[in-house]
């Protein structure tokens, strides 16, 4: 029995030895940052390069955390749906005296179960979405230099289950956020390191991690199966599209019309060939395959179209067809929809990540009693438009049975006429 006890004694000694020579080899000072305007710039890039809007008009998170706790977020109702193991929670993020316990399916007054779904959460989540946390009350932030680049560095001075905690963001060359290290409570060596990578692109635009590693015996921290959407946005947009007839849209062969008297077009949908013709000029114009495009001056074919007239006839459709079917193109590959409250009324945010002649633009979309769009306001970078609004009026029921506008009124006054519209098979 000595010889037992003797043995577990060494043991623990070794233990120990190991533990604290693991700890002095990898624990690592906080840093020293600087605070102040160049912090907040760089802050401001991180925040800008994950897509913070995207983030605050995002309705509905889900995840798990390493497959034992389960989440569905109403992020804007600020309501979060809590299980694990027999406890399903329905907590009030911000009134936590409306929140529901269920145990076994039965509902129960167990206070300190929500205390313990709110500790779950405010972890869990920060595994989720720490990146868009940088800016929240109570935080701080301060530039440091690590690896010879910058890094930023947020200091929680309240808040959350664990104030006083510092996270070192380690950012990309786009100031996409890579790694971070950590100095919390919870973790007694300081710049335990974590990779926030493996992203997985979202519904309603915004990137969010399938899971991490640590540095830390090679810890792995699984998020399970990871969505991000606007579910109220997608079923607004599907009212106004039956409103507007999407569905005959898609069936429509041919669409005529111009643009502010200077333009015109022929465009046969189905085969997406477009007859574009302005000033002298004619373009057969193949979007998708444009060395197949030909060019006419004065009706008489180039032997060798000129490729800047091809481009600036595709410009043109881009920018001119646009005027016109927009509110057909709701559900465009890269777009990514949410709603903005505006005047107490609900609006359609509409924004493009690729496609296009621009990218990135938004459009903030309004409509009538009949979800008929009126109007919309643009927000466009390359233009500098920053809320410029624009009516969508006269809609006229076309041949092909969709519904298409026929003029535009800006914000000045003047007039964009779409001329004499046509829609057929």
């Amino acid at each position: 029995m000595k010889k037992l006890f003797k043995f577990i004694g060494i043991l623990l000694l070794l233990i120990i030895a190991a533990i604290t020579i693991y700890y002095f080899v990898n624990n690592e000072a906080l840093p020293k940052g600087k605070k102040g305007e160049e912090a907040e710039i760089l802050a401001n890039k991180m925040f800008d390069a994950l897509n913070h809007e995207a983030y605050e008009n995002t309705e509905i998170l889900k995840w798990s955390f390493r497959n034992e706790h389960f989440y569905t977020w109403d992020k804007q109702n600020d309501i979060v749906h809590v299980s694990w193991a027999q406890y399903k929670v329905t907590l009030h993020t911000k009134h936590p005296e409306k929140s529901e316990v269920y145990i076994d399916g039965k509902l129960s007054e167990n206070e300190e179960i929500i205390k313990k779904a709110q500790a779950y959460f405010n972890n869990d989540s920060f595994w989720l979405i720490a990146p868009y946390k940088i800016f929240d009350p109570g935080t701080e932030r301060s530039i440091v230099n690590y690896n010879n680049k910058e890094a930023l560095l947020i200091t929680y001075t309240s808040g959350g289950s664990t104030p006083g905690d510092s996270y070192l963001w380690i950012l990309d060359e786009n100031y996409l956020p890579t790694s971070f290290k950590m100095w919390t409570s919870i973790i007694p060596i300081g710049g335990i390191s974590a990779t926030w990578s493996d992203l997985k692109d979202t519904k309603s635009g915004i990137k969010l991690p399938t899971k991490h590693k640590l540095s830390l015996f090679g810890l792995e921290i699984k998020m399970g199966n990871v969505r991000a959407y606007n579910e109220k946005a997608d079923v607004l947009a599907d009212i106004v599209l039956k409103a507007i007839k999407h569905e005959n849209y898609k069936n429509t062969r041919f669409i005529e019309w111009s643009f502010a008297g200077k333009r015109s077009f022929k465009w046969d949908k189905e085969k997406h060939i477009v007859d574009v013709s302005w000033d002298s000029i004619r373009v057969n114009l193949h979007p998708e395959e444009k060395e197949k495009s030909t060019v006419y001056y004065n009706d008489k074919k180039q032997e060798i179209a000129d490729t800047k007239i091809i481009k600036r006839a595709w410009d043109i459709f881009n920018n001119d067809s646009f005027w016109l079917v927009a509110p057909h193109k709701l559900y465009d590959y890269g777009t990514i929809r949410s709603i903005k409250k505006v005047d107490n009324k609900e609006a359609l945010l509409v924004k493009y990540t690729t496609g296009g002649t621009t990218p990135g633009d938004s459009y903030l979309w309004f409509f009538d009693e009949n979800f008929i769009p009126t109007s919309y306001k643009m927000y466009v970078p390359s233009m500098k438009m920053e809320g410029v609004s624009a009516t969508w009026q006269d809609w006229i029921t076309t041949e092909s049975g969709t519904l298409l506008p026929t003029n535009h009124t800006f914000s000045g006054g003047r007039n964009l006429s779409m001329g004499t519209v046509k829609a057929y098979n």
